[in-house]
């Protein structure tokens, strides 16, 4: 099943709870900072945070991301809570092969055709999931947040259709694309436009 099958695109909406969860895990937090500046010198706020939404989101798991793409989220979730009192959780990082083609393999199977599926998963050799650069956030609060301060962080909001898909691109701003499948329209095109031209030069 998609990760995000409920969603299809449109943002959560905020649940009465949420900013109780994002207060209680502030304090705690707070109440971790003397703990944390004693294990990690220097590095309190960041320790801290790490402990309080491991806390906050015992399932998520940061394994696999590439070591940059790590830092960059973690630097980017650690200012969330302490500038904005935002949290922001991981619901998928890094996915090995069989995880992603099986996920893809499920959504061709739900929407019937590979190329409705693309706008919602890719196969294992064009995700940068697997890469371990892309990031599946949660709740939307805090993907509004990143979308809007990640650029700091080299994180950014890929595609119009999944408001939770981020990824870390060191070199600048990605292009935004309407869906996953999107850039393989273009590539298409301009493969038409290159048998087009070799068709004009063999009839010539």
């Amino acid at each position: 099943m998609h990760l995000h099958e409920t969603d299809r695109g449109a943002a959560e909406p905020p649940r009465r709870r949420d900013p109780v969860f994002a207060a209680a895990t502030r304090m705690l937090a707070f109440a971790l900072s003397p703990a944390a500046a004693l294990v990690t010198p220097g590095r309190a706020r960041l320790t801290a945070c790490r402990w309080a939404l491991a806390a906050r989101f015992p399932a998520e798991c940061l394994d696999g991301l590439t070591p940059d793409a790590r830092a960059a989220f973690e630097a980017a979730r650690t200012r969330a809570l302490w500038e904005y009192g935002v949290l922001l959780g991981l619901t998928s990082g890094f996915r090995d092969r069989d995880t992603q083609t099986a996920l893809y393999l499920a959504e061709v199977r739900r929407c019937g055709s590979v190329a409705e599926a693309r706008r919602w998963a890719l196969p294992p050799e064009e995700s940068r999931h697997v890469a371990g650069t892309a990031m599946d956030v949660r709740p939307t609060e805090g993907a509004q947040w990143l979308e809007r301060h990640g650029a700091l962080h080299s994180l950014y909001r890929v595609y119009d259709n999944e408001w939770w898909h981020f990824e870390y691109r060191p070199d600048g701003c990605p292009p935004r694309l309407p869906h996953p499948g999107a850039r393989d329209r273009r590539l298409f095109r301009r493969a038409e436009r290159v048998i087009d031209l070799d068709l004009t030069c063999s009839a010539a």
